[in-house]
């Protein structure tokens, strides 16, 4: 799924593009997004992301919000709709294989388009009235977002410690920092030097303090980066981002670990794989 870095790269790249253009079209081929043809005859004023969700403010008070869940991940070219089958005609990265399972397309004015692929289908849309939509329970659940400059050690140690959880589980969990998943999660805890499964209780002012720090590292990284392709994420032009080359343990189980060699282990516990070097991130 897209965390964070990806997300922002996406947003970005949306405000540079499509901002201040007006939809004049719209086509789906999934009644899941049928929702997505009320923002026709709009104004797209800017993009923002909460979180790991995509907020389109428009003209009269109206959001359009997109999670792309698993697999999704927002485009902005030009395709041929041929019916129901979709042909990318520019830019040339639309047409790799990641990129072709286009589900709506929001059409501008100015003749470029906004689409949406998604192999799995799990992405979601929503168009409703701005206060509805930020009143939305998955928005107003959201805990503080994860480079939020407002958020600060004693803060974060406040949010971190409020669950009986371990603190891979708890660095995912959106409602207490927004925006971290599977992929910076290891990554954030590799550079802390923190043991994935220690209880979030049960860490130190001192751990605590390591994990804050290496969020923020991590997490700019990644984002100046444009993101991590290791699966189907790519950015509005459809090219991947950069930071799968630099990852510190996602996904490299077996491999040696970037400070001391030891080779790096996978786990899993409730359903979610972490990735840690057994000797620097001692229990």
């Amino acid at each position: 799924m897209p965390e964070l870095p990806e997300v922002q790269t996406i947003v970005d790249g949306l405000n540079k593009r499509v901002a201040g253009l007006k939809i004049v079209g719209a086509w789906f081929d999934w009644n899941k997004l049928k929702i997505t043809e009320k923002s026709v005859g709009l104004t797209i004023q800017r993009v923002v992301r909460r979180g790991k969700n995509i907020l389109f403010y428009l003209s009269d008070d109206k959001i359009l919000l997109v999670h792309q869940k698993m697999t999704g991940h927002i485009l902005v070219g030009k395709w041929k709709i041929d019916g129901r089958k979709i042909v990318p005609l520019a830019p040339e990265s639309l047409k790799e294989k990641v990129n072709g399972y286009i589900h709506f397309i929001l059409i501008l004015d100015n003749g470029e388009m906004i689409g949406l692929s998604d192999l799995r289908k799990f992405a979601k849309a929503v168009f409703g009235p701005k206060k509805e939509i930020e009143d939305l329970p998955e928005l107003k659940k959201l805990g503080p977002d994860a480079l939020d400059s407002k958020l600060r050690v004693e803060g974060f140690a406040e949010k971190i410690k409020s669950r009986n959880k371990t603190i891979y589980q708890v660095l995912m969990d959106q409602t207490v920092i927004a925006g971290i998943g599977n992929i910076y999660s290891s990554d954030i805890l590799w550079e802390g030097k923190v043991f994935p499964f220690k209880s979030a209780k049960k860490l130190s002012e001192e751990e605590i303090k390591r994990i804050y720090l290496a969020m923020k590292k991590v997490l700019k990284s990644a984002l100046k980066l444009r993101g991590t392709s290791v699966s189907d994420y790519r950015d509005i032009d459809g090219k991947s981002g950069f930071y799968g080359d630099r990852r510190l343990v996602y996904k490299r189980e077996r491999e040696s670990c970037k400070r001391c060699g030891t080779k790096i282990i996978r786990s899993k516990k409730g359903g979610r794989s972490a990735y840690y070097c057994p000797n620097c991130q001692i229990q």
